[in-house]
Protein backbone atom coordinates (compact mmCIF):
# COMPACT_ATOMS: atom_id res chain seq x y z
CA UNK A 1 0.00 0.00 0.00
CA UNK A 2 1.27 3.01 -0.91
CA UNK A 3 2.54 6.14 1.69
CA UNK A 4 0.15 8.66 2.40
CA UNK A 5 0.96 12.48 1.17
CA UNK A 6 2.86 13.96 4.53
CA UNK A 7 1.74 17.34 6.02
CA UNK A 8 2.43 20.54 4.47
CA UNK A 9 1.24 22.81 7.04
CA UNK A 10 1.83 23.15 10.93
CA UNK A 11 -1.26 21.27 12.26
CA UNK A 12 -2.22 19.45 9.33
CA UNK A 13 -3.24 15.93 9.96
CA UNK A 14 -2.77 12.82 7.42
CA UNK A 15 -5.19 12.02 5.28
CA UNK A 16 -6.63 8.80 5.47
CA UNK A 17 -8.73 8.67 2.93
CA UNK A 18 -6.56 9.98 0.64
CA UNK A 19 -4.56 6.60 0.77
CA UNK A 20 -8.25 4.82 0.41
CA UNK A 21 -8.84 6.97 -2.44
CA UNK A 22 -5.40 6.24 -4.01
CA UNK A 23 -5.27 2.64 -3.74
CA UNK A 24 -9.29 2.25 -5.49
CA UNK A 25 -8.09 4.13 -8.48
CA UNK A 26 -9.05 1.18 -11.33
CA UNK A 27 -6.66 -1.33 -12.56
CA UNK A 28 -6.12 0.43 -16.10
CA UNK A 29 -4.45 3.43 -14.75
CA UNK A 30 -0.94 4.28 -14.30
CA UNK A 31 0.92 2.60 -12.06
CA UNK A 32 2.48 4.14 -9.07
CA UNK A 33 6.01 4.02 -8.24
CA UNK A 34 6.33 1.07 -5.89
CA UNK A 35 6.86 1.79 -2.70
CA UNK A 36 9.91 0.27 -0.68
CA UNK A 37 9.33 -2.33 1.94
CA UNK A 38 8.34 -1.04 5.44
CA UNK A 39 10.64 -0.16 7.70
CA UNK A 40 10.96 0.33 11.76
CA UNK A 41 10.00 3.36 12.88
CA UNK A 42 13.75 3.60 14.42
CA UNK A 43 15.06 3.90 10.85
CA UNK A 44 12.51 5.44 8.90
CA UNK A 45 13.30 8.79 11.39
CA UNK A 46 16.68 8.68 9.83
CA UNK A 47 15.82 7.44 6.10
CA UNK A 48 15.89 9.42 2.99
CA UNK A 49 12.21 10.19 1.47
CA UNK A 50 10.66 7.61 -1.34
CA UNK A 51 9.70 8.28 -4.25
CA UNK A 52 6.43 9.49 -3.65
CA UNK A 53 6.77 11.93 -0.54
CA UNK A 54 7.33 15.72 -0.76
CA UNK A 55 10.64 17.21 -0.21
CA UNK A 56 9.19 19.36 2.75
CA UNK A 57 10.28 17.35 6.22
CA UNK A 58 7.71 16.11 8.15
CA UNK A 59 7.42 15.85 12.06
CA UNK A 60 8.80 13.03 13.39
CA UNK A 61 5.48 11.89 15.19
CA UNK A 62 3.88 12.32 11.46
CA UNK A 63 6.22 9.93 9.60
CA UNK A 64 6.21 7.19 12.07
CA UNK A 65 2.27 7.66 12.28
CA UNK A 66 2.48 6.50 8.47
CA UNK A 67 4.13 3.60 8.72
CA UNK A 68 1.29 2.01 11.56
CA UNK A 69 -0.37 -0.98 10.29
CA UNK A 70 -3.92 1.07 11.07
CA UNK A 71 -5.74 2.49 8.40
CA UNK A 72 -6.57 5.57 10.53
CA UNK A 73 -3.93 7.70 11.50
CA UNK A 74 -4.51 10.73 13.88
CA UNK A 75 -1.27 11.56 14.84
CA UNK A 76 -0.82 15.30 15.38
CA UNK A 77 1.76 17.14 16.05
CA UNK A 78 2.04 19.42 19.40
CA UNK A 79 0.40 22.83 18.31
CA UNK A 80 3.66 24.73 19.13
CA UNK A 81 5.97 22.95 17.63
CA UNK A 82 8.10 24.99 14.57
CA UNK A 83 7.44 23.93 11.35
CA UNK A 84 10.18 21.15 10.26
CA UNK A 85 11.38 20.16 13.88
CA UNK A 86 10.33 17.57 15.42
CA UNK A 87 8.40 17.45 18.19
CA UNK A 88 9.14 17.41 21.74
CA UNK A 89 10.19 14.25 23.67
CA UNK A 90 7.54 12.25 24.85
CA UNK A 91 7.53 9.63 28.22
CA UNK A 92 9.45 6.56 27.69
CA UNK A 93 7.52 3.61 27.59
CA UNK A 94 7.00 1.37 30.81
CA UNK A 95 9.61 -1.03 29.23
CA UNK A 96 12.19 1.87 28.76
CA UNK A 97 12.49 3.29 32.57
CA UNK A 98 14.48 2.35 34.93
CA UNK A 99 15.01 -0.31 36.99
CA UNK A 100 13.85 1.10 40.08
CA UNK A 101 10.33 2.43 38.46
CA UNK A 102 9.51 -1.06 37.06
CA UNK A 103 12.14 -3.68 37.62
CA UNK A 104 12.39 -4.71 34.35
CA UNK A 105 15.52 -4.75 32.68
CA UNK A 106 16.13 -6.92 29.88
CA UNK A 107 18.67 -9.78 30.16
CA UNK A 108 21.09 -10.61 27.25
CA UNK A 109 18.57 -13.83 26.21
CA UNK A 110 15.55 -11.50 26.57
CA UNK A 111 14.22 -12.32 30.00
CA UNK A 112 14.11 -10.25 32.82
CA UNK A 113 17.00 -10.60 35.44
CA UNK A 114 16.38 -11.33 39.02
CA UNK A 115 16.47 -9.51 41.95
CA UNK A 116 18.47 -10.92 44.79
CA UNK A 117 17.72 -9.66 48.37
CA UNK A 118 20.80 -10.00 50.42
CA UNK A 119 20.89 -11.12 54.16
CA UNK A 120 23.52 -9.15 56.13
CA UNK A 121 25.38 -12.76 57.05
CA UNK A 122 25.75 -13.19 53.09
CA UNK A 123 28.07 -9.73 53.11
CA UNK A 124 30.00 -10.38 56.61
CA UNK A 125 30.93 -13.67 55.04
CA UNK A 126 32.20 -12.60 51.81
CA UNK A 127 32.35 -9.02 51.43
CA UNK A 128 32.41 -8.74 48.14
CA UNK A 129 29.73 -10.65 47.44
CA UNK A 130 28.08 -7.83 45.84
CA UNK A 131 30.47 -8.50 42.65
CA UNK A 132 29.35 -12.44 42.38
CA UNK A 133 26.16 -11.93 41.19
CA UNK A 134 26.53 -11.47 37.58
CA UNK A 135 24.11 -9.89 35.46
CA UNK A 136 21.59 -10.03 37.86
CA UNK A 137 20.53 -7.29 40.25
CA UNK A 138 21.01 -6.92 44.02
CA UNK A 139 18.75 -5.17 46.71
CA UNK A 140 19.67 -3.83 50.23
CA UNK A 141 17.29 -3.63 52.82
CA UNK A 142 17.73 -1.00 54.97
CA UNK A 143 18.31 -3.34 57.97
CA UNK A 144 21.12 -4.55 56.42
CA UNK A 145 22.97 -1.75 56.66
CA UNK A 146 22.33 -1.39 60.42
CA UNK A 147 22.95 -4.79 60.93
CA UNK A 148 26.70 -4.38 59.35
CA UNK A 149 26.95 -1.14 61.47
CA UNK A 150 26.09 -2.95 64.59
CA UNK A 151 28.77 -5.88 64.00
CA UNK A 152 31.89 -3.69 62.59
CA UNK A 153 33.54 -3.01 65.91
CA UNK A 154 36.23 -5.66 67.16
CA UNK A 155 39.12 -7.97 65.72
CA UNK A 156 37.64 -10.73 64.59
CA UNK A 157 37.25 -12.10 60.96
CA UNK A 158 33.05 -10.88 61.11
CA UNK A 159 34.14 -7.57 62.09
CA UNK A 160 36.79 -7.10 59.53
CA UNK A 161 34.45 -8.51 56.62
CA UNK A 162 31.47 -6.14 58.04
CA UNK A 163 33.75 -2.98 57.59
CA UNK A 164 34.88 -3.77 54.24
CA UNK A 165 31.47 -4.51 52.81
CA UNK A 166 30.66 -1.12 54.36
CA UNK A 167 33.94 0.65 52.82
CA UNK A 168 32.77 -1.06 49.03
CA UNK A 169 28.69 0.12 49.58
CA UNK A 170 30.28 3.39 50.48
CA UNK A 171 32.23 3.67 47.52
CA UNK A 172 29.55 2.63 45.31
CA UNK A 173 27.16 4.78 46.99
CA UNK A 174 29.69 7.63 45.82
CA UNK A 175 29.87 7.14 42.40
CA UNK A 176 25.85 8.00 42.23
CA UNK A 177 25.91 11.48 40.34
CA UNK A 178 21.86 10.96 39.82
CA UNK A 179 19.06 9.87 41.90
CA UNK A 180 20.01 7.23 43.89
CA UNK A 181 16.81 5.03 43.51
CA UNK A 182 17.87 4.37 39.96
CA UNK A 183 20.30 2.58 41.36
CA UNK A 184 24.26 2.09 40.98
CA UNK A 185 25.74 0.21 38.66
CA UNK A 186 28.00 -2.35 39.70
CA UNK A 187 30.72 -2.14 37.43
CA UNK A 188 31.28 1.99 38.86
CA UNK A 189 34.02 0.03 40.53
CA UNK A 190 35.63 -1.44 37.94
CA UNK A 191 34.08 -5.17 38.02
CA UNK A 192 33.42 -6.01 34.89
CA UNK A 193 31.87 -9.61 35.56
CA UNK A 194 29.52 -7.80 37.55
CA UNK A 195 26.98 -6.04 34.90
CA UNK A 196 23.53 -5.60 37.30
CA UNK A 197 22.22 -2.50 39.48
CA UNK A 198 22.76 -1.99 43.13
CA UNK A 199 19.47 -0.63 44.79
CA UNK A 200 18.62 0.28 47.94
CA UNK A 201 15.91 0.66 50.35
CA UNK A 202 14.57 4.15 49.87
CA UNK A 203 10.98 3.90 51.06
CA UNK A 204 9.05 2.11 54.23
CA UNK A 205 7.12 -1.19 53.16
CA UNK A 206 3.96 -1.85 55.43
CA UNK A 207 3.33 -5.67 54.48
CA UNK A 208 2.07 -7.71 57.15
CA UNK A 209 3.34 -11.04 58.66
CA UNK A 210 1.57 -14.27 59.75
CA UNK A 211 0.18 -13.71 63.51
CA UNK A 212 2.99 -15.00 65.61
CA UNK A 213 5.84 -13.53 63.78
CA UNK A 214 7.74 -10.80 65.49
CA UNK A 215 7.83 -7.58 62.87
CA UNK A 216 10.11 -5.99 65.00
CA UNK A 217 13.05 -8.44 64.68
CA UNK A 218 15.71 -7.54 61.78
CA UNK A 219 14.92 -10.95 59.82
CA UNK A 220 11.43 -10.57 59.68
CA UNK A 221 11.72 -7.14 58.63
CA UNK A 222 13.68 -8.59 55.33
CA UNK A 223 10.57 -10.80 54.71
CA UNK A 224 8.57 -7.99 54.43
CA UNK A 225 10.45 -6.40 51.91
CA UNK A 226 11.26 -9.46 50.02
CA UNK A 227 7.40 -9.92 49.94
CA UNK A 228 6.67 -6.22 48.98
CA UNK A 229 8.99 -6.58 45.85
CA UNK A 230 7.32 -9.92 45.15
CA UNK A 231 4.27 -8.23 44.60
CA UNK A 232 5.57 -4.84 43.31
CA UNK A 233 7.63 -6.51 40.50
CA UNK A 234 5.38 -9.78 39.97
CA UNK A 235 6.87 -10.40 36.23
CA UNK A 236 10.81 -10.87 38.16
CA UNK A 237 11.97 -13.72 40.37
CA UNK A 238 12.81 -12.29 43.59
CA UNK A 239 15.22 -14.06 45.79
CA UNK A 240 16.25 -13.83 49.38
CA UNK A 241 20.00 -15.11 49.87
CA UNK A 242 20.72 -15.54 53.06
CA UNK A 243 23.53 -18.36 54.93
CA UNK A 244 20.77 -18.82 57.55
CA UNK A 245 19.04 -21.67 57.42
CA UNK A 246 15.94 -21.14 59.58
CA UNK A 247 15.89 -17.69 57.74
CA UNK A 248 15.69 -19.67 54.61
CA UNK A 249 12.68 -22.09 56.31
CA UNK A 250 10.61 -19.46 57.36
CA UNK A 251 11.04 -17.32 54.08
CA UNK A 252 9.99 -21.06 51.79
CA UNK A 253 7.60 -20.96 54.94
CA UNK A 254 6.01 -17.69 53.37
CA UNK A 255 6.09 -18.85 49.77
CA UNK A 256 9.46 -17.02 49.17
CA UNK A 257 12.17 -17.95 46.98
CA UNK A 258 15.20 -18.81 49.17
CA UNK A 259 18.73 -19.55 48.37
CA UNK A 260 22.31 -20.39 50.14
CA UNK A 261 25.10 -18.39 49.20
CA UNK A 262 26.98 -20.76 47.03
CA UNK A 263 29.79 -18.61 45.66
CA UNK A 264 31.91 -18.93 48.36
CA UNK A 265 31.93 -23.15 47.75
CA UNK A 266 34.60 -24.05 45.95
CA UNK A 267 32.98 -27.59 44.86
CA UNK A 268 29.29 -28.82 45.69
CA UNK A 269 30.11 -32.48 46.67
CA UNK A 270 33.39 -33.04 48.72
CA UNK A 271 33.78 -36.48 46.85
CA UNK A 272 35.04 -34.33 43.82
CA UNK A 273 38.05 -33.41 45.81
CA UNK A 274 40.66 -33.68 44.21
CA UNK A 275 43.28 -37.02 46.06
CA UNK A 276 46.00 -36.72 44.93
CA UNK A 277 46.49 -40.21 43.56
CA UNK A 278 45.21 -41.57 40.01
CA UNK A 279 44.86 -45.39 39.80
CA UNK A 280 45.86 -46.80 36.83
CA UNK A 281 44.23 -48.85 34.81
CA UNK A 282 44.72 -52.96 34.92
CA UNK A 283 45.77 -53.28 31.15
CA UNK A 284 48.52 -50.32 31.66
CA UNK A 285 51.65 -51.97 30.48
CA UNK A 286 49.64 -53.90 28.09
CA UNK A 287 48.92 -50.75 26.35
CA UNK A 288 52.00 -49.28 27.01
CA UNK A 289 53.96 -51.72 25.71
CA UNK A 290 57.26 -51.16 23.75
CA UNK A 291 56.35 -46.91 24.31
CA UNK A 292 57.66 -46.79 27.74
CA UNK A 293 60.85 -45.49 28.24
CA UNK A 294 62.85 -46.00 31.50
CA UNK A 295 66.30 -45.16 32.84
CA UNK A 296 67.63 -44.55 36.33
CA UNK A 297 69.25 -42.12 38.24
CA UNK A 298 69.32 -40.77 41.73
CA UNK A 299 68.61 -44.35 43.15
CA UNK A 300 65.38 -44.31 41.15
CA UNK A 301 63.22 -45.58 38.31
CA UNK A 302 61.77 -42.74 35.99
CA UNK A 303 59.16 -43.96 33.40
CA UNK A 304 58.14 -41.87 30.57
CA UNK A 305 55.02 -42.60 29.33
CA UNK A 306 52.08 -41.66 26.88
CA UNK A 307 48.26 -42.49 25.89
CA UNK A 308 45.02 -40.95 26.61
CA UNK A 309 45.98 -41.50 30.74
CA UNK A 310 48.11 -38.52 30.67
CA UNK A 311 45.26 -36.43 30.04
CA UNK A 312 44.27 -37.36 33.76
CA UNK A 313 47.19 -36.70 35.27
CA UNK A 314 48.73 -33.43 37.47
CA UNK A 315 52.33 -32.76 38.54
CA UNK A 316 52.85 -34.06 41.80
CA UNK A 317 50.35 -36.72 41.71
CA UNK A 318 50.56 -39.93 42.57
CA UNK A 319 49.98 -43.23 40.33
CA UNK A 320 49.73 -46.68 41.32
CA UNK A 321 49.73 -49.81 39.41
CA UNK A 322 48.24 -52.97 41.76
CA UNK A 323 47.67 -55.73 39.19
CA UNK A 324 47.76 -59.84 40.70
CA UNK A 325 50.41 -61.65 39.67
CA UNK A 326 52.43 -58.23 38.79
CA UNK A 327 54.80 -56.11 40.55
CA UNK A 328 53.02 -53.39 42.05
CA UNK A 329 53.85 -50.12 40.65
CA UNK A 330 54.41 -46.26 43.09
CA UNK A 331 54.76 -43.45 41.25
CA UNK A 332 54.72 -39.19 41.04
CA UNK A 333 54.05 -37.52 37.99
CA UNK A 334 57.36 -35.52 37.82
CA UNK A 335 57.07 -34.17 34.21
CA UNK A 336 54.10 -33.05 31.86
CA UNK A 337 54.80 -32.25 28.57
CA UNK A 338 52.26 -32.42 25.58
CA UNK A 339 50.84 -35.93 25.59
CA UNK A 340 53.90 -37.15 27.39
CA UNK A 341 54.07 -37.22 30.87
CA UNK A 342 57.24 -38.94 33.33
CA UNK A 343 57.30 -41.14 35.98
CA UNK A 344 59.36 -40.94 39.23
CA UNK A 345 59.50 -43.90 41.81
CA UNK A 346 59.22 -43.41 45.04
CA UNK A 347 61.42 -43.95 48.40
CA UNK A 348 59.48 -47.03 50.24
CA UNK A 349 58.71 -46.01 53.92
CA UNK A 350 57.16 -49.06 54.61
CA UNK A 351 60.34 -50.42 54.96
CA UNK A 352 62.36 -50.04 58.85
CA UNK A 353 65.12 -49.30 57.07
CA UNK A 354 63.68 -45.78 56.00
CA UNK A 355 61.69 -45.12 58.66
CA UNK A 356 61.21 -41.19 59.77
CA UNK A 357 61.92 -40.58 63.71
CA UNK A 358 61.07 -43.95 64.42
CA UNK A 359 57.77 -43.99 61.99
CA UNK A 360 56.90 -46.15 59.13
CA UNK A 361 54.24 -46.26 56.92
CA UNK A 362 51.31 -48.97 57.36
CA UNK A 363 49.43 -48.15 54.25
CA UNK A 364 49.71 -47.14 50.51
CA UNK A 365 48.68 -43.48 51.41
CA UNK A 366 50.82 -42.83 54.36
CA UNK A 367 53.53 -44.12 52.26
CA UNK A 368 52.83 -41.15 49.34
CA UNK A 369 52.48 -38.42 52.42
CA UNK A 370 55.91 -39.32 53.90
CA UNK A 371 57.37 -39.18 50.19
CA UNK A 372 56.00 -35.11 49.66
CA UNK A 373 56.30 -34.73 53.65
CA UNK A 374 60.11 -35.68 53.30
CA UNK A 375 61.24 -33.98 49.81
CA UNK A 376 62.68 -30.62 50.00
CA UNK A 377 61.29 -29.73 46.76
CA UNK A 378 57.72 -29.77 47.70
CA UNK A 379 57.10 -26.13 49.71
CA UNK A 380 53.69 -26.76 50.23
CA UNK A 381 51.94 -30.25 51.69
CA UNK A 382 48.26 -30.93 52.50
CA UNK A 383 46.71 -33.82 54.19
CA UNK A 384 43.02 -34.54 54.83
CA UNK A 385 41.87 -37.57 56.06
CA UNK A 386 39.58 -38.97 58.74
CA UNK A 387 40.72 -39.38 62.64
CA UNK A 388 43.44 -41.87 63.64
CA UNK A 389 44.96 -41.49 59.62
CA UNK A 390 48.38 -40.55 61.23
CA UNK A 391 48.34 -36.88 60.02
CA UNK A 392 49.75 -35.08 62.81
CA UNK A 393 52.23 -37.86 63.84
CA UNK A 394 53.46 -38.18 59.98
CA UNK A 395 54.06 -34.42 59.91
CA UNK A 396 55.65 -34.31 63.22
CA UNK A 397 58.22 -37.06 62.69
CA UNK A 398 58.78 -35.25 59.35
CA UNK A 399 59.73 -32.21 60.78
CA UNK A 400 61.70 -33.63 63.78
CA UNK A 401 64.33 -35.57 61.41
CA UNK A 402 64.59 -32.45 58.88
CA UNK A 403 65.19 -30.38 61.94
CA UNK A 404 67.22 -32.36 64.07
CA UNK A 405 68.79 -34.49 62.12
CA UNK A 406 69.39 -33.49 58.54
CA UNK A 407 69.07 -29.46 59.58
CA UNK A 408 67.56 -28.44 56.83
CA UNK A 409 65.50 -26.41 58.65
CA UNK A 410 65.72 -24.42 62.09
CA UNK A 411 62.74 -24.93 64.46
CA UNK A 412 59.07 -26.68 63.75
CA UNK A 413 56.52 -23.98 64.22
CA UNK A 414 52.29 -25.63 65.13
CA UNK A 415 49.36 -23.72 65.07
CA UNK A 416 46.18 -24.19 64.79
CA UNK A 417 42.23 -23.06 64.55
CA UNK A 418 41.43 -21.96 68.26
CA UNK A 419 37.88 -23.34 67.65
CA UNK A 420 36.23 -25.37 70.00
CA UNK A 421 34.03 -28.28 69.71
CA UNK A 422 31.40 -27.79 72.79
CA UNK A 423 31.01 -25.14 75.06
CA UNK A 424 33.61 -21.95 75.61
CA UNK A 425 35.75 -22.62 78.81
CA UNK A 426 36.74 -18.85 79.25
CA UNK A 427 40.02 -17.03 78.82
CA UNK A 428 43.12 -19.02 79.56
CA UNK A 429 45.82 -17.63 81.45
CA UNK A 430 49.43 -17.49 80.98
CA UNK A 431 51.49 -16.37 77.66
CA UNK A 432 50.95 -17.27 74.41
CA UNK A 433 52.26 -20.87 74.57
CA UNK A 434 50.62 -21.39 78.08
CA UNK A 435 47.21 -20.17 76.46
CA UNK A 436 47.54 -22.36 73.41
CA UNK A 437 48.56 -25.75 75.69
CA UNK A 438 45.18 -26.80 75.74
CA UNK A 439 44.68 -26.54 72.39
CA UNK A 440 47.87 -28.79 71.26
CA UNK A 441 46.80 -31.94 72.83
CA UNK A 442 47.74 -33.55 69.98
CA UNK A 443 50.89 -32.14 69.85
CA UNK A 444 51.80 -33.22 73.54
CA UNK A 445 50.29 -36.97 72.18
CA UNK A 446 52.37 -37.12 69.14
CA UNK A 447 55.39 -35.89 70.87
CA UNK A 448 55.67 -37.94 73.81
CA UNK A 449 54.87 -41.00 71.59
CA UNK A 450 58.61 -39.83 69.41
CA UNK A 451 60.28 -39.19 72.16
CA UNK A 452 59.24 -42.94 73.72
CA UNK A 453 59.57 -44.35 70.08
CA UNK A 454 62.93 -46.84 69.85
CA UNK A 455 64.87 -48.40 72.26
CA UNK A 456 67.25 -45.81 73.87
CA UNK A 457 70.02 -47.05 75.64
CA UNK A 458 70.31 -44.22 77.66
CA UNK A 459 67.09 -45.28 79.57
CA UNK A 460 64.28 -42.69 80.99
CA UNK A 461 66.99 -39.88 81.27
CA UNK A 462 68.04 -40.15 77.51
CA UNK A 463 64.22 -40.26 76.76
CA UNK A 464 63.73 -37.43 79.23
CA UNK A 465 67.04 -35.28 77.82
CA UNK A 466 65.34 -36.43 74.13
CA UNK A 467 62.08 -34.57 74.63
CA UNK A 468 63.29 -31.52 76.19
CA UNK A 469 65.42 -31.49 72.58
CA UNK A 470 62.34 -32.14 71.28
CA UNK A 471 60.57 -29.72 72.89
CA UNK A 472 63.36 -26.87 72.82
CA UNK A 473 62.54 -26.94 68.64
CA UNK A 474 58.95 -27.18 68.52
CA UNK A 475 57.45 -23.35 68.93
CA UNK A 476 53.68 -23.05 69.40
CA UNK A 477 52.32 -19.62 68.15
CA UNK A 478 48.51 -18.36 68.01
CA UNK A 479 46.74 -17.39 64.64
CA UNK A 480 45.69 -14.23 66.04
CA UNK A 481 49.26 -13.08 65.86
CA UNK A 482 50.55 -14.50 62.49
CA UNK A 483 50.10 -11.18 60.53
CA UNK A 484 53.17 -9.43 59.15
CA UNK A 485 55.28 -11.89 60.13
CA UNK A 486 57.78 -13.84 57.98
CA UNK A 487 59.09 -17.39 58.56
CA UNK A 488 62.85 -17.93 57.64
CA UNK A 489 63.68 -21.61 57.35
CA UNK A 490 61.09 -22.97 59.75
CA UNK A 491 58.87 -25.88 59.27
CA UNK A 492 55.35 -24.86 59.92
CA UNK A 493 52.15 -27.34 60.28
CA UNK A 494 48.60 -26.03 60.46
CA UNK A 495 46.65 -28.53 62.27
CA UNK A 496 42.89 -28.69 62.19
CA UNK A 497 42.84 -26.84 58.86
CA UNK A 498 39.34 -27.43 58.23
CA UNK A 499 37.92 -25.05 60.62
CA UNK A 500 40.14 -21.74 58.23
CA UNK A 501 38.16 -19.93 56.15
CA UNK A 502 39.75 -19.46 52.77
CA UNK A 503 40.80 -15.86 53.47
CA UNK A 504 42.60 -16.89 57.23
CA UNK A 505 44.24 -19.54 55.19
CA UNK A 506 45.65 -16.92 52.93
CA UNK A 507 46.66 -15.04 55.53
CA UNK A 508 48.53 -17.79 57.07
CA UNK A 509 50.60 -19.26 54.07
CA UNK A 510 51.89 -15.99 52.90
CA UNK A 511 53.96 -15.95 55.72
CA UNK A 512 56.20 -18.41 54.39
CA UNK A 513 59.47 -16.66 53.56
CA UNK A 514 62.50 -18.49 51.67
CA UNK A 515 63.08 -22.06 52.50
CA UNK A 516 59.96 -22.42 54.82
CA UNK A 517 57.60 -26.05 54.69
CA UNK A 518 54.10 -25.74 55.08
CA UNK A 519 51.97 -29.01 56.06
CA UNK A 520 48.04 -28.15 56.12
CA UNK A 521 46.03 -31.00 57.34
CA UNK A 522 42.14 -31.57 58.57
CA UNK A 523 39.23 -33.51 58.42
CA UNK A 524 36.58 -32.21 56.27
CA UNK A 525 34.18 -34.49 58.35
CA UNK A 526 34.89 -32.35 61.75
CA UNK A 527 33.72 -28.36 60.77
CA UNK A 528 33.22 -26.82 64.22
CA UNK A 529 33.35 -22.99 62.51
CA UNK A 530 29.54 -21.67 61.90
CA UNK A 531 28.92 -20.77 58.67
CA UNK A 532 31.43 -22.92 57.22
CA UNK A 533 30.84 -26.64 55.20
CA UNK A 534 33.34 -29.03 53.51
CA UNK A 535 32.85 -26.90 50.03
CA UNK A 536 32.97 -23.69 51.78
CA UNK A 537 36.39 -24.51 53.79
CA UNK A 538 39.91 -22.91 53.76
CA UNK A 539 41.53 -26.46 53.39
CA UNK A 540 39.15 -27.68 50.60
CA UNK A 541 39.90 -23.72 48.41
CA UNK A 542 43.90 -24.74 49.23
CA UNK A 543 43.76 -28.31 47.52
CA UNK A 544 41.51 -27.47 44.75
CA UNK A 545 43.80 -24.16 44.00
CA UNK A 546 47.30 -25.72 44.46
CA UNK A 547 46.68 -28.96 42.83
CA UNK A 548 49.11 -29.18 40.01
CA UNK A 549 51.84 -26.50 41.24
CA UNK A 550 54.97 -27.61 40.88
CA UNK A 551 55.98 -27.39 44.40
CA UNK A 552 52.93 -28.28 46.30
CA UNK A 553 51.32 -31.59 46.81
CA UNK A 554 48.00 -33.24 47.95
CA UNK A 555 47.28 -36.60 49.88
CA UNK A 556 43.76 -37.88 51.16
CA UNK A 557 44.24 -40.31 53.77
CA UNK A 558 41.20 -43.12 53.70
CA UNK A 559 42.55 -46.02 56.26
CA UNK A 560 42.42 -45.40 59.98
CA UNK A 561 45.36 -46.20 61.90
CA UNK A 562 44.53 -45.49 65.25
CA UNK A 563 42.99 -48.37 66.75
CA UNK A 564 40.72 -51.04 65.72
CA UNK A 565 38.06 -48.96 68.13
CA UNK A 566 38.81 -45.78 66.16
CA UNK A 567 38.35 -47.18 63.09
CA UNK A 568 34.68 -48.88 64.10
CA UNK A 569 33.70 -45.93 65.41
CA UNK A 570 34.37 -43.43 62.09
CA UNK A 571 32.56 -45.37 60.06
CA UNK A 572 29.61 -46.36 61.78
CA UNK A 573 29.54 -43.39 64.15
Amino acid sequence: MPLPPPPRRKGDRVQADATVRRSATPAAAAPEPTTPPTTPASTLATSAPGPSASPAPAPRRARRAAVAPTDTVSAAAPAGAAEGQPSAPTAAPRDEQPLAATGRTPRPNGGPRKLFVLDTNVLMHDPICLFRFEEHDIYLPMVVLEELDNNKKGMSEVARNARQASRTLDALAATVRGDIRNGVPLTALGHREATGTLLFQTEVFHHPLPDGIAQGKADNQILVVVQALKQRHPERDVVLVSKDINMRIKARALGLAAEDYENDKTIDDVELLYTGMLALPTDFWARQGKKVESWQQGGHTFYRISGPVVQQMLLNQFVYHEAPGEPPLYARVVELRGKTAVLRTLKDYTHLKNAVWGVTARNREQNFALNLLMDPDIDFVTLAGTAGTGKTLMALAAGLTQVLDERRYTEIIMTRATVSVGEDIGFLPGTEEEKMGPWMGALDDNLEFLAKGGQNPAGEWGRAATQDLIRSRVKIKSMNFMRGRTFLNKYVIIDEAQNLTPKQMKTLITRAGPGTKLVCMGNLAQIDTPYLTEGSSGLTYVVDRFKGWPHGGHVTLARGERSRLADFASEVL
